[in-house]
């Protein structure tokens, strides 16, 4: 195992890791220039798009739309499910995995960070590790929001615009503010037409 692959994995599994290695500045380049060609297609060149995105992503599902422009750090940490859909300014730093379930609606300026570093700042001049975000089913993210590293969101959950996610959501329920809290609980099926101010 090499170095970088060293340093890749302590990544992955939530360790500090040296992220001054070179062969990361190499990965992050080539994804930089998938992007710039993904950000840069003309309207209507839909099938070009989704080529581009299916040699970004770890893995993703059927039915995936992503409105340009779209910003990543590695894309192959990203797994998404089934009909997908993110609006414009989706930035995703997924240095940890960042796992997306099926049936997610994204809506624009969204922000999910797995980066994360000290508050000491000799720390942070050396310092760096990543935890997980995952999404589960059925979920829809307002405008302008950000979830930070480590956060799990349940399935069928609501997120207002504008919050800040720094705790776990559980399912079934509407969560908004900086911090983001949950606001209403949820009964599948006998909510379907609520209107939630937040959102």
């Amino acid at each position: 195992m090499t170095d970088f692959e060293i340093e890749w994995n302590k990544m992955i599994n939530g360790e500090i890791y040296n992220a001054v290695n070179p062969e990361f500045f190499k990965k992050l380049e080539i994804t930089q220039l998938k992007l710039w060609e993904f950000n840069n297609l003309k309207p209507g060149q839909t099938q070009k798009q989704a080529e581009i995105l299916h040699t970004l992503f770890g893995s993703h599902g059927t039915n995936m739309r992503i409105n340009q422009p779209f910003r990543c750090d590695f894309g192959c940490n990203i797994s998404i499910g089934n009909n997908f859909f993110a609006n414009f300014n989706l930035t995703i730093l997924d240095e940890g995995k960042v796992s997306i379930g099926d049936n997610v609606f994204i809506g624009p300026n969204v922000n999910i960070f797995t980066a994360c570093h000290p508050i000491d700042p000799a720390e942070r001049n050396t310092v760096e590790w990543a935890e997980p975000v995952t999404i589960g089913n059925n979920v829809w993210i307002g405008g302008g929001a950000t979830i930070l590293p480590g956060i799990t969101i349940g399935n069928n959950v609501v997120i207002g615009a504008g919050s800040v996610v720094t705790k776990n959501i559980s399912g079934n329920s509407v969560a908004a503010g900086n911090p983001a809290r949950i606001i209403k609980h949820l009964t599948p099926g006998n909510n379907c037409h609520d209107t939630v101010e937040p959102c």
